[in-house]
């Protein structure tokens, strides 16, 4: 590979850790990884949208280790 290549493929690599680790997060909401067996319209969307909130509201107030 190029280094224009390399340099690329290292920022596609960045970007897509971040994505997992935030579905990650939002899997942890058990609801929206097991199959949902309610069939009313867009309810699966509202588990999504609780479950993104959810985890948006734990990243915010989780506590940081120090840096010295």
């Amino acid at each position: 590979m190029t280094e224009k290549q390399k340099e690329t493929n290292r920022a596609l690599a960045q970007i897509r850790i971040r994505v997992e680790h935030a579905l990650c997060g939002v899997k942890r909401s058990r609801c929206v990884e097991d199959t949902l067996r309610n069939t009313q319209a867009s309810y699966s969307d509202r588990f999504m949208k609780n479950a993104t909130g959810w985890h948006n509201l734990r990243v915010q107030y989780r506590k940081r280790p120090l840096r010295r």
